[in-house]
């Protein structure tokens, strides 16, 4: 059951619609009626604070509540109203970092299972992506021994239009699928890696990074030193603090004197300037042009877009904004920002992931709706236990790849005669319509 059929909602529904029983309820009828037609959900209209909605909506019967409206004190009410009416596992969405200190304390604080703050996961995604300088998407499996990243391809690229063969010589790294259009596609070695397309990779950390900096030597040239945080709200403020925390000495610029005086005292490390920053001639006169990464944090995606434009027209390496519209995160990357990161797309792969990892260790989802990531250990009913990969792939659908295996602290790169062990630790690319029967069977 997901309380609350915005942007979050909606995408959660649509991601979880093709192996669960979805039941959606809004207070908005147009957004109910909307998705009668665009998702296989049983969408009913009311409050999902109210029992007598939530009963009508048979919440006694559901194994997974979802409160994902916009409104913070609104999920933890509707996670609290359901626990006394059944006994689901709540998962809350919010904003306050504060609620999520209170839940970490003392778990099951508001009767919620899981909570997921939609600003900290999205720092958190923004620093991933500036650990590996060319990367649009990356994601840790096996405590950070293995990584899963996306790396766009420019045409000026080494690999643009090499075959998968031709590019493979990481010595522990899988070329697991090529992503245009957001369409992915299973990478196999007469595969052409066209200029412009994503290339997903899975394989050591070690390798990964060396894949980065292959992929497009003049980005990647140097190690990150200078990062500029533009806007001191909450999302900017933990991204400059994540910063911190791996090392780094961000400048961070916030408009407000009093905010930015607030931010200063509460990070040592962080230069804070009080400036308005989309006054170009400010950008210029601090050297923003000479930042490695200048991520946008601010209360506007147009304000993002023009400080990102004129950073990079100063000459910053690179830009990644945070985007509150879904819809302009492709145009955004089009136009000229790096990476763009949807908070809402952030948090709905979060609660996404969770819900899959019933049945797996870690997940990633890689292109919403197309396909994911899994991790998987296994045990002796794996259709992997004790046989070579060439002849176990047999017995599972044929659109996936197995990248990355893990045998104590050691990464083995998968090939046709390695056997794989009880005990392993598998990532494996698989269509999201496949997810379900390889995580049941390996």
């Amino acid at each position: 059951m997901i309380v609350g059929a915005g942007e979050v909602g909606a995408s959660i529904a649509a991601d979880l619609s093709d192996a669960h029983e979805v039941v959606v309820v809004d207070v908005d009828p147009e957004r109910v009626e909307r998705l009668t037609y665009d998702v296989d959900a049983l969408p009913v209209e009311g409050d999902g604070v109210e029992p007598g909605v939530l009963e009508d909506a048979d919440v006694s019967e559901a194994d997974i509540v979802v409160a994902s409206t916009d409104d913070d004190e609104t999920n933890l009410a509707v996670c609290g109203t359901a626990a006394t009416l059944g006994d689901p596992f709540t998962i809350a969405r919010v904003q306050k970092t504060a609620y999520l200190r209170t839940w970490r304390r003392t778990r099951r604080a508001f009767d919620v299972d899981f909570m997921v703050c939609t600003d900290l996961l999205t720092a958190q995604s923004v620093v991933r992506v500036i650990g590996f300088p060319t990367a649009t998407d990356v994601d840790p499996f096996a405590g950070g021994r293995v990584q899963m990243a996306e790396f766009e391809v420019p045409p000026e690229s080494p690999f643009a239009g090499q075959t998968v063969e031709e590019a493979d010589r990481f010595d522990a790294l899988t070329f697991a699928a090529i992503i245009e259009d957001g369409d992915a596609v299973i990478a196999r070695g007469e595969t052409v890696i066209p200029a412009g397309a994503k290339v997903l990779v899975i394989g050591a950390a070690r390798s990964v990074e060396a894949f980065a900096a292959a992929v497009a030597p003049e980005s990647a040239i140097g190690d990150i030193d200078d990062i500029v945080v533009v806007g001191g709200s909450q999302q900017g403020f933990l991204v400059a603090k994540l910063l911190e925390e791996r090392g780094f000495a961000p400048r961070l610029v916030e408009h407000d004197e009093d905010r930015a005086r607030e931010i200063a005292e509460r990070l040592p490390k962080t230069t804070v300037m009080a400036h308005d920053a989309t006054d170009a001639d400010f950008l210029e006169r601090e050297n923003v042009g000479e930042a490695d990464v200048v991520v946008s944090c601010l209360d506007s995606d147009e304000k993002c877009l023009l400080v990102s434009l004129l950073s990079k027209r100063l000459g910053a390496d690179r830009a990644i904004a945070s985007i509150e519209t879904a819809e302009y995160v492709s145009l955004f990357e089009t136009v000229g920002v790096d990476v763009a990161v949807n908070p809402r797309e952030v948090t709905a792969e979060e609660i996404t992931r969770f819900t899959r990892e019933r049945r797996a260790e870690n997940v990633a989802i890689v292109e919403p709706g197309t396909a994911e990531v899994l991790e998987i250990e296994i045990d002796s009913e794996s259709v992997l236990a004790g046989r070579p990969i060439r002849e176990a792939v047999a017995d599972l659908p044929s659109e996936i790849v197995i990248g990355a295996i893990t045998r104590a602290n050691d990464v083995i790169t998968p090939r046709g005669d390695t056997v794989v062990e009880v005990g392993d630790h598998v990532v494996v690319f698989v269509p999201t319509s496949a997810s379900a029967e390889v995580a049941e069977r390996v």
